[in-house]
């Protein structure tokens, strides 16, 4: 990691951590940092300084974290996560997403994979990054080229505010509303693990109406009454912030979300979350996930202590799921929530280091999201919010 602001001697700060210039350039790359850098200035030295072809890009809330804690009161923290592999295959490919998102994350993928020479084959992991609000579709589109069974890791590009300025990038070009996927052929297995920090608050109800991301009823009542009800008061919020009345709840809503149930793993319920982010006159809310008419939502409530600790847990998780325990851990890429991290900011050096402790001091990078992609409990690949991930790779 690097907060060096001036972009030569960031590359140089990362080549000197990465050994480039004893190891040569890495065979793939992930570099992600907050909205400070000019991104395209940073695609170019990062091809130029860094890496071959296989780069892959985009903004973290407000920085990153990684062995040294961190990298997010200045807003300018950056960092990489390379790997080599003599007997792997690896390739990025990008897309707008347009019209058509779904065609957009085949096409990203059909050129990852052309880039790896490994047309008509399932890698051992996708990498993904994305402009937030259609995840599920990209996964779909992804899935349409490697299968049902694709083992996608991810996280929707952030910026500071949720006001629009996220960047997703790859060796060819810097995006705005795009898709980039990486295909990693690996040697060795990745293992992964995807979970959330919360626990079961006890009502639930009936999504009886809804439209794209907003939620119109539950048990045939207005939503954001309903969700008032459960929370007991503790989102009143501000009073309106646009024009037409609406109110963004996103930060009081943070340690209450909802949560849709995605399967059980050793006998309990596993749930995928979805953020509320503004309640309108109408009394339907938005959401940064899609919900299905006739499914159930549960209300979910969490703490800072319960985000701090279960980061360590996703991490240890995903490193005792690998396949061969005889085989050392090498590194991690971890997502964690971008809305979560700004609710317990202050403390996210301890949640850094119960990462570094969970997967023995390794080297790791964490991307703080607006949005999050991993493999669920029931085995199914699902775009949920608030959640953390971790993939493991083996030395």
């Amino acid at each position: 990691m690097t907060a060096n602001t001036d972009i030569v001697r960031a590359m140089a700060e990362l080549r000197s951590a990465l050994g480039i210039a004893e190891r040569g350039p890495p065979h793939f790359l992930a570099l992600h940092g907050s909205l400070a850098w000019e991104t395209e200035g940073l695609r170019r030295a990062a091809l130029d300084q860094l890496a071959g072809l296989h780069l892959h890009g985009g903004t973290s809330c407000r920085g990153v974290m990684g062995n040294d804690g961190a990298r997010i009161t200045d807003r300018v923290g950056l960092g990489a996560f390379a790997i080599w592999d003599d007997d792997g295959d690896f390739g990025s490919g990008s897309a707008e997403l347009g019209a058509d998102p779904r065609a957009a994350a085949a096409t990203a993928t059909r050129a990852a994979l052309a880039a790896a020479g490994r047309e008509g084959e399932a890698p051992e992991l996708l990498w993904l990054t994305a402009a937030p609000g259609c995840e599920e579709q990209l996964l779909q589109g992804i899935m349409d080229v490697v299968g049902a069974g694709a083992r996608i890791m991810g996280g929707s590009a952030a910026d500071d505010d949720v006001s629009g300025q996220w960047r997703q990038f790859d060796a060819e070009a810097v995006r705005t509303s795009g898709v980039v996927v990486s295909v990693l052929f690996t040697s060795s297995p990745v293992s992964l693990s995807y979970q959330n920090g919360y626990a079961l608050a006890g009502p639930s109800a009936k999504v009886t109406a809804v439209h794209g991301r907003r939620l119109q009823s539950l048990d045939g009542r207005p939503a954001a009454d309903v969700y008032a009800e459960w929370t007991a008061g503790r989102l009143a919020g501000p009073l309106p912030d646009a024009a037409d009345g609406s109110v963004s709840i996103l930060a009081e809503s943070t340690l209450w979300p909802l949560g849709r149930l995605a399967g059980t793993l050793n006998g309990v319920d596993q749930f995928a979350l979805v953020h509320p982010a503004e309640r309108h006159p109408d009394g339907s809310m938005s959401v940064f996930a899609d919900v299905q008419q006739g499914e159930r939502v549960w209300l979910m409530s969490g703490s800072a202590d319960s985000l701090v600790a279960r980061a360590g847990r996703v991490a240890r998780r995903a490193a005792h799921n690998r396949l061969n325990r005889d085989r050392p851990v090498a590194g991690a890429l971890v997502i964690f929530c971008g809305g979560c991290m700004l609710a317990i900011s202050d403390q996210m050096d301890r949640v850094a280091a119960e990462v570094e402790k969970a997967l023995g001091g390794v080297p790791f990078l964490g991307i703080f999201t607006f949005g999050e992609q991993g493999v669920i409990a029931n085995g199914n690949v699902e775009h949920a919010n608030l959640m953390i991930s971790c993939a493991v790779f083996e030395g």
